[in-house]
């Protein structure tokens, strides 16, 4: 991490507080009969022979001791005992927050942040940040869990980040929390709406057609509303973060896509308030592989396949046998690699690179940077908007779709000709009697500076 550091690259790791392997030292002494300093260190019921618990995913038969775990998803992830919001007084066994067994995971909690933080990580994402406390539905207990780290964290390593795996950005954020993550599905609906196509992935999307497509049959209002509240709660708490996908989102961006569409998509993301996130391998355009589940991964397992470096054997990702692998390289013939787009001025990579140095240089594409919605039309095109800071001004316009789109914005918009920040051929601003008529051509966006 010394070696990144000294490039400016700062490693923030995967911290998975919520669970550990039913393989860990921990658990094995926790599931002993006799007691021990891990005895409560993992949700235990008092009986192998008890009722399942509503809301709850309970294990039997596993243990020494006469008890069923509770795991936080498959049953080779036992949950770590954070305690109970609301201990039921019959059931002993549901610890409050405040008991010796959730305290001590805290602490341990603590000494892993401040292991890695000195040996040079610069901070964590959080995996299921808010699952720590049970039957804490509104996660105030979470939080309070969440803001004592992030108060000793201020307090003895102020530079290190926290993300939060959240998707809810108000809770994450008031918990503590630097930056929130967007997920799809249930999370926050709109944010599906806007890559994911219809009817295909893990989270199918209720609104039907991706805003992304060329059909041009998306409603980006469905984004827009739930987006705007979220950013109106949060913007003074700290930063949500738009994603491409992640570990568990399938189908990947690229799928059903071209170059042209996936351009147009990184010119939104790196254009949008917060803290964008490109999950690797969306820079090149990588593909779901469908393969046999792994781990539990089902079917997001074809979004996890190894980094495609090259067209060396195993796409230069490792020097082992392909069998050794823990998963397969995407076999296909036509995948895409960084060697090969790295030199090329027309590839995805190199438009990726080129419209993350154009966000670094304006300042009006700051993570903090006004945004304000121009034109966002249910069925209608193109998006419009624009963001504000230090006295600059650009407005960004997107139209996914396969044909041209008009729209006329008012003529308070501009009090001088715009200048051209990133604008392809046939795009224009120009004044009329009305106000400014903007032209966008098919799938592309436009970025103006406006005064």
């Amino acid at each position: 991490m010394s070696d990144c550091n000294t490039r400016g690259i700062r490693v923030i790791l995967d911290l998975v507080p919520g669970h550990t392997s039913m393989d860990h030292a921990w658990f094995q002494e926790s599931q002993k009969a006799e007691r021990n300093q891990y005895t409560d260190w993992y949700i235990w019921n008092d009986s192998v022979w008890a009722d399942q618990e509503p809301g709850l995913n309970i294990t039997r038969g596993y243990a020494e001791r006469n008890a069923s775990y509770i795991a936080n998803f498959f049953y080779f992830q036992p949950a770590l005992n954070y305690g109970f919001a609301h201990p039921d007084p019959d059931k002993p066994w549901q610890q409050p927050v405040s008991a010796p067994g959730p305290q001590a995971v805290i602490q341990e909690i603590k000494h892993i942040i401040a292991f890695w933080l000195e040996r040079g990580a610069s901070g964590f994402r959080v995996d299921m940040a808010s699952s720590l406390v049970k039957r804490d539905p509104r996660k105030i207990e979470t939080g309070k869990i969440w803001l004592d780290i992030r108060a000793w964290m201020s307090e003895h390593y102020p530079e290190a980040v926290l993300i939060a795996e959240w998707g809810v950005p108000a809770q994450a954020l008031q918990s503590g929390f630097h930056v929130d993550m967007l997920l799809g599905g249930y999370h926050n609906p709109g944010l599906t709406s806007l890559f994911r196509k219809r009817g295909i992935g893990m989270h199918r999307d209720p609104y039907g057609w991706s805003f992304f497509d060329e059909a041009g049959h998306g409603d980006i209002t469905q984004f827009v509303d739930e987006y705007t509240q979220q950013l109106e709660q949060t913007q003074a708490l700290g930063y949500m973060g738009i994603i491409t996908g992640n570990h568990d989102e399938t189908p990947r961006l690229a799928d059903g896509r071209d170059d042209r569409q996936l351009k147009l998509i990184y010119l939104f993301l790196l254009t949008m308030p917060g803290t964008p996130f490109i999950y690797y391998g969306d820079e090149i355009g990588m593909h779901w592989v469908d393969l046999p589940s792994k781990e539990g991964g089902y079917n997001r397992t074809g979004s996890r396949t190894p980094m495609q470096w090259s067209q060396e054997p195993n796409a230069g990702f490792s020097a082992a046998q392909p069998d050794e692998l823990y998963l397969p390289i995407d076999p296909s013939s036509t995948r895409p690699d960084v060697a090969s787009q790295f030199s090329n001025p027309d590839s995805l990579l190199s438009r990726v690179q080129a419209l993350t140095k154009l966000r670094h240089s304006q300042s009006a594409l700051d993570a903090d940077a006004n945004f304000e919605v121009l034109y966002a039309e249910a069925g209608k095109l193109p998006f419009v908007y624009t963001r504000t800071k230090d006295g600059q001004r650009l407005l960004v316009a997107i139209n996914p779709a396969a044909y041209p789109t008009q729209v006329t914005l008012p003529a308070n918009t501009s009090t001088q000709a715009p200048l051209p920040v990133d604008v392809p051929k046939g795009a224009s601003l120009t004044r009329q009697e009305t106000g400014w008529d903007l032209l966008v051509p098919p799938v592309s966006g436009v970025i103006y500076r406006v005064e």
